[in-house]
Parts: C-alpha cells; sequence; structure tokens
C-alpha cells in the first residue's frame, strides 16, 4: 500500500460498542484502509462478521488524507463529491460526518475566464428548481463563454449524450472527444462546458476518455435528477473525515484495525479459509478482502484467482497535481471557482479548514497533470502565480507567505477507452477472495463514490458466501 505523495516547497473517548448480530463464527480479512477497505470492513462488521482491518499506511484514508505543514492542516488534494454519490453519502453518514461536508443547496459554479474582457470574465453553472432538462435551461442560455450557436449545439448534443446506454461496451471503446465533435461540438465548447467539468470527475481530457465513463458522468450528474450535481466538499481536514471518525466507527463496530501492517501474502488454506501473512504474524480467516490499487492487487493474488490478471497492469494511471498558495490577506471571496484561459483549473478556500489564522490559503486542483507533475516547484511557482494574478486582481498587492506542491502520479486509473474490459469485479475465481477499489467495475470513474460502492460490492459478495445472505446492506444497489 504505497504512498506516493510528495509535499514540496519552501515557507515564506472512544465510544461504547452497540451490541452486534451474531457473528456465527465467520471471520474475515481487509487489507488496505482507503475508502473502499474502510467501507468493506464496516459493511461487514455491521452483519456481525468479525474482521481485521490492515493497512500498511501510519493512517486510514487512502489517497484522501490530511497531513501537518507546520501550524496548517493539509489536504494532500481537494476532494469534492456531488449530491448523486449515494454511497458516498452514506459513508459520511455512517461515520457520524454529514454536517462536516456539506453539499450546496443548489449547484452553481462561478467560471473565471483568464482571456475574457472584464465585464465579461465571470459566468456561472447553476440550476434553477425545473425537471430536467430544463433545470440548467437559463444557466446554459446565458452562459457568457460560449457564443450563441455553440450554446445551442451544446443543448442537442446534451439530448443525444442522454440517449446513451453508459454500459454499452461499444461506448467503452470510443472516446469522448470525437463523439463530441461528431456531434458539433467546438474546441471551445469542449473547453469551456465539457472538459471544465470532465476533467475534474475523469481525470482526463475528452479525447483520452471512455465514452462510456463520460457518459456516465453525464448522465447522472447533469441529466438524471435537478439537484444530482449539487457539489459537497469538506470544511474540516479529509484526515478528520476519512482517518479520526472512520476510525471510531471501526472501533464501535468491533473491528481490529492494524496500521503500519504490510501484507506480504495471502493463500487459500483449506477447508475454504484463508492465510493472510503480516510481518510476524499469521492471520487466517474465512475471507479475504483486497482493497489495494490495481497493481498491488496484482502482484498479492494467488494464483488462478483471475483469468487474466495481467490486465491489471493494463489498467493504466493518471496523476493529478495540487498547488498550495498561502497569501498574508484575504485574495477571493468565493468558497471556490472554475477557470477557463488559463492553466488553472479549480480553486478552492482552504483557509478555514487548515486554521490559517491570518491571510487566506488557495489550493490549486489540477487534473490530468501529466504535463506539470515532474515540474520542478521553482517551475510550478513561476507558471502558477502569474495566472492567479491575471484570475485575482487581489493577488497583485498580497504577498506570497507560503507556496507548495503536493503530487499524487498515480491518483486514479486513467478511464481511458477500453478500460472498461480491464476492470474486474468483486468476485475472484478464488472461493472466499473479493476485490475492491476505485479501479474494479463499478461503472464510476476513479472517484470516492467508485470506491466506497466497490466496497460495499466486496462485503456483499463476502457475506452471501459466508451464509450472511440476509444481510441488509447499507447501500443495496452498488451490491
Amino acid at each position: 500500500m504505497s504512498d506516493g505523495t510528495r509535499i514540496e516547497g519552501t515557507a515564506a473517548d472512544s465510544a461504547d460498542r452497540p451490541e452486534r448480530p451474531s457473528a456465527r463464527g465467520t471471520s474475515a480479512v481487509v487489507v488496505g484502509a482507503g475508502l473502499a477497505g474502510t467501507t468493506a470492513a464496516l459493511a461487514l462488521a455491521d452483519a456481525g462478521v468479525r474482521v481485521t482491518l490492515l493497512e500498511g499506511r501510519p493512517r486510514l484514508g487512502g489517497l484522501a488524507f490530511s497531513f501537518q505543514r507546520g501550524d496548517l492542516t493539509v489536504d494532500n488534494g481537494q476532494h469534492v463529491y456531488l449530491r448523486c454519490c449515494t454511497a458516498y453519502r452514506w459513508l459520511l453518514d455512517r461515520i457520524d460526518a454529514t454536517a462536516l461536508a456539506p453539499v450546496q443547496d443548489r449547484l452553481d459554479v462561478p467560471v473565471l475566464d483568464a482571456d475574457a474582457a472584464p465585464g465579461r470574465r465571470l459566468g456561472r453553472l447553476r440550476r434553477d428548481a425545473l425537471p430536467v432538462p430544463l433545470h440548467l435551461g437559463r444557466s446554459l442560455a446565458t452562459y457568457p463563454h460560449l457564443s450563441l450557436a455553440e450554446r445551442a449545439k451544446v443543448g442537442r448534443a446534451a439530448l443525444a449524450l442522454r440517449s446513451l446506454d453508459p454500459s454499452d461496451p461499444a461506448l467503452d471503446a470510443q472516446d469522448f472527444g470525437s463523439w463530441l465533435a461528431a456531434h458539433g461540438q467546438s474546441a471551445r465548447a469542449v473547453e469551456a462546458l465539457w472538459d471544465l467539468v470532465g476533467v475534474a470527475t475523469l481525470n482526463a481530457v475528452a479525447a483520452d476518455a471512455s465514452l462510456g465513463l463520460a457518459a456516465m458522468v453525464f448522465k447522472t450528474g447533469l441529466l438524471s435528477d435537478p439537484g444530482a450535481a449539487d457539489i459537497g466538499w469538506a470544511r474540516v481536514p479529509l484526515g478528520e473525515l476519512h482517518d479520526r471518525l472512520t476510525r471510531k466507527a471501526l472501533d464501535s463496530a468491533g473491528v481490529r484495525t492494524e496500521v503500519r501492517t504490510r501484507v506480504t501474502s495471502l493463500s487459500p488454506h483449506g477447508n475454504g479459509r484463508w492465510s493472510v501473512q503480516v510481518p510476524g504474524e499469521r492471520i487466517e480467516a474465512d475471507a479475504v478482502v483486497l482493497a489495494v490499487p490495481q497493481r498491488e492487487a496484482h502482484d498479492l493474488l494467488p494464483a488462478g484467482a483471475l483469468d487474466a490478471p495481467e490486465r491489471l497492469l493494463d489498467i493504466g494511471t493518471a496523476p493529478i497535481l495540487n498547488v498550495h498558495v498561502v497569501y498574508d490577506r484575504k485574495v477571493l471571496e468565493r468558497p471556490f471557482f472554475a477557470a477557463l484561459g488559463s492553466p488553472v483549473q479549480w480553486v478552492f478556500d482552504r483557509t478555514a479548514a487548515s486554521g490559517l489564522r491570518e491571510g487566506q490559503y488557495l489550493a490549486l486542483s489540477q487534473s490530468a497533470a501529466q504535463d506539470d507533475i515532474d515540474q520542478p516547484v521553482a517551475a510550478l511557482r513561476e507558471r502558477y502565480l502569474p495566472e492567479l494574478r491575471r484570475l485575482l486582481p487581489a493577488t497583485r498587492r498580497a504577498e506570497v507567505k507560503d507556496f507548495f506542491v503536493t503530487r499524487e502520479r498515480t491518483a486514479t486509473f486513467a478511464p481511458a477507452p477500453g478500460v472498461g474490459r480491464l476492470r474486474p469485479g468483486a468476485h475472484t475465481k478464488a472461493p472466499g477472495l473479493y476485490l475492491a477499489g476505485a479501479w474494479t467495475a463499478t461503472g464510476w470513474p476513479a472517484t470516492m463514490e467508485s470506491a466506497v460502492r466497490s466496497g460495499v460490492s466486496a462485503a456483499g459478495a463476502a457475506l452471501n458466501a459466508l451464509g450472511h445472505s440476509g444481510a441488509r446492506l447499507p447501500f443495496e444497489e452498488a451490491a
């Protein structure tokens, strides 16, 4: 469970355990304590299984975590979710964190165009209290970053997209960019609308993204329910949610959680049981959920567990770069904005969540960051600070107190055309062994929602095999 995050740059009481259902003598080991693993552990424990959760890092949360930088509590990257992310919202409720990561009352995204004239620089993507697709009609009709003709063509493409079936394997073989071009979308429309949403959710530009995954994102988020795309994000450090509160919930459920514990091997032990080897201990269990990145899963899988395990190595990865800037004064009035005409993509105000007492702390989330991910900090500073001055005039009078970057080189799986056939489901051919992770076949791109759904699916499969078929899963449709 390797952690690829790098931080670079220089600065200027445990709850009582509730009574649990009969465990019927069954036990499970969950390997990996990211969102997929912790979800699987909670679902299994809630159904009465004795669970051991093993994590190689010193913390829970996988790639959605926090760390200390002097007096600041910093998230490794900005993570958001949508109202349609029902599985992740269940997890927030399960760990008593819903109030700490609220959702907008109504979708409203300020979009700043760095190249536009001052009077036309700000546009907004927001919804009205109308049924789909009328809920976005007024916003699209008045969106200043597209011409009238481009707006009309966007509407027609959206209606065509709504008719697609994201589960159709033929869509997975096509790229989203070609589909958009065939439906009359200009390069400007792709930049100002389709990629504005798609890059942040898919971690790829339209030309590099599976049409099936893109259709799933836009149909579910923008064309299903009027409130589906309302944005939620943590108003506290991610570590508060995915480590401290999750650990508290696991403890209350009776889960044995071991961090700094790396699994070296797992193997069938006879009578349908499994043996999981960690330094100094061999743990036996009736079921194992392997909730680690695909390359690590490949290395731990016993022979015969998958028909073509090498396919896991064919699932590519995509990077996310996060640029962190601390100013000596407030420079942004909004909680966040998206940008056009600039390498800057999304900017969030993290001042309150970080504990900063003076000035303002902005986090820039840069998805599909292949061009920048290996650039030195000095080069990134020269690239992004002038862009912030173009977008936010108030920064021109402010002093930069700190500038640093965090790099997730393998932040997500790459949603390239054809990736769908590479993603395995929860079941393996080895009885009692199950897979979880955002990279598995959830139907979603690599998001927190996908991770949680995969954990529930793996737990459901294990429970059925263990004879807990009557157990009520927390999110039935994900299993």
